[in-house]
């Protein structure tokens, strides 16, 4: 039987890693890790960092149950009952910083970083990377649709289509985060506070004997939530003129008719017919909701043909970021115990990008006061004097060195967050609101060019003088040891 624990939400060479760690002794030495992505997901400009709330909670309840044991000790690694036995004790005891919640991030660097034994900085790796890879993904999904919808309300409808619950209720979540406004996913609206939407099936309308009798009994039922579906037989010649007699028997009874929804075909051209329809009743407060495998891209095309729609509804594409279902996010050491000293690693790689950046860092992001808006981010160690203490900040693309510009004014602003400190949880978690709130700051702080959903411009994201000489130097050491 499956146990209710994640300790086993795991990789099994993490396990393995682990035993073999502390079968040669080495199973308590220090080390440093740090959770990162590559490449920006969409081709987009920027991402949107969260599944933070899910990681305090796996970090803050991680323990191995009496289950768990006993799924190991069945294993044919066949791990010595004395390490099982310490397993039952374990508890982390380690260090994260991580970026907040709704937090605008780039690629190439630390969103968190994690501190402690090397056991324990090994086992969490999978978890963390599997809820941040997900809710970044689907929240910078839902952060370009939101782009692209502007002020229009933003519905996420993804459940049925998402990979199973977990990714449904955490997809929804993740999606308000970047801007959409409710979700059909009651479990999310229960479990995180979410606004709930939801109109009714096509199945309700083939229920009745005819589409009136299913429109005038659901506004009887719900008269002050009437949102009708007109699209189970003819959007224009059936639907929307019973929509409107079900409105105006809403009128007279004192109540107003909330919307109507399409759901299938020409979306541009039957909204544009519905709107006039609507207007020419004198229903031009009624609204009209658009669903369909919605994207980003249909919606900015089906705005630029001029459509009238409100709201929009959007499910599988958002849910399962369809054009880019991963996020590709990896968590990399960096930094080692060795005799009692922390020494910087690095990782050496055939392809450029992939060589890592070694040593713990701190992420800095470097804003003009004068406009109010990003600079770059900052990548350094934290001990580096520069840029807390201001003064001339030399900016340079570690890709290409010559791009350098310098900066005499500026704010710094460390975008990591203690969250946990020698096994203590020190942040607290906000509410959805307040992280709704920070990632509207966050989008303030950027110019439109790196926000645009077509060739967005690169935003600097780069790495102190001290970090690139010790990258450059561990690659040196690298390359004389295998020629010699």
């Amino acid at each position: 039987m499956q146990t209710t624990s994640l300790a086993l939400h795991t990789d099994k060479y993490q396990i393995n890693m682990m035993y073999a760690h502390w079968v040669n002794g080495t199973h308590k030495r220090k080390a440093v890790f740090e959770a990162y992505f590559r490449k920006l997901p969409f081709g987009n400009g920027y991402a949107v960092f969260a599944g933070l709330e899910r990681i305090v909670n796996y970090i803050s309840q991680l323990r191995f149950t009496m289950d768990d044991i006993k799924f190991l000790s069945k294993q044919e690694e066949n791990y010595d009952p004395v390490f099982l036995e310490e397993l039952l004790q374990f508890s982390f005891q380690g260090t994260i910083h991580s970026m907040k919640e709704g937090a605008i991030v780039f690629p190439d660097e630390p969103l968190i970083r994690v501190e402690g034994s090397i056991m324990e900085t090994q086992l969490v790796e999978t978890a963390i990377l599997n809820f941040m890879n997900y809710q970044t993904l689907i929240a910078t999904k839902a952060s370009r649709i939101k782009q692209v919808a502007q002020q229009d309300i933003l519905l996420e409808f993804g459940t049925r289509r998402a990979q199973e619950a977990d990714a449904a209720i955490w997809g929804a979540r993740a999606s308000y985060v970047a801007g959409f406004d409710a979700t059909s996913n009651m479990l999310a609206g229960e479990r995180f506070g979410i606004p709930t939407a939801g109109t009714h099936a096509h199945s309700w309308v083939q229920s009745f004997m005819s589409e009136q009798e299913a429109f005038d009994v659901y506004a009887k039922v719900l008269p002050d939530q009437v949102t009708l579906l007109v699209d189970t037989f003819d959007t224009l010649n059936s639907g929307v003129p019973h929509a409107i007699n079900t409105a105006k028997k809403l009128e007279s009874q004192g109540k107003k008719m909330n919307a109507i929804r399409l759901d299938s075909g020409d979306l541009a051209y039957l909204s544009i017919q519905a709107r006039q329809m609507l207007d020419e009743a004198g229903l031009d407060y009624v609204k009209i909701v658009a669903s369909n495998d919605l994207d980003e891209n249909t919606i900015f095309n089906l705005k630029a043909q001029g459509a009238r729609i409100d709201t929009w509804g959007v499910g599988t594409q958002l849910i399962t970021a369809s054009d880019q279902p991963s996020l590709g996010g990896v968590y990399k050491l960096v930094e080692r115990e060795v005799d009692g000293a922390m020494l910087p690693t690095i990782k050496i790689s055939a392809n450029p990008e992939k060589v890592s950046t070694p040593g713990k860092k701190e992420v800095f992001r470097i804003i003009d006061p004068k406009h109010g808006k990003a600079i770059a981010d900052y990548i350094c160690y934290p001990d580096e004097e520069q840029p807390l203490q201001g003064g001339p900040l030399k900016l340079f693309n570690p890709l290409h060195p010559y791009l350098k510009k310098t900066v005499t004014r500026y704010e710094a602003v460390n975008m990591l967050e203690p969250i946990f400190v020698n096994g203590r949880k020190v942040y607290e978690l906000p509410n959805l609101d307040e992280i709704r709130a920070y990632h509207r700051e966050q989008m303030n702080l950027f110019w439109p060019e790196y926000q645009r959903k077509l060739n967005p411009e690169i935003y600097r994201v780069n790495i102190s003088p001290a970090a690139w000489n010790m990258k450059q130097k561990l690659i040196a050491e690298h390359v004389k040891s295998t020629e010699e």
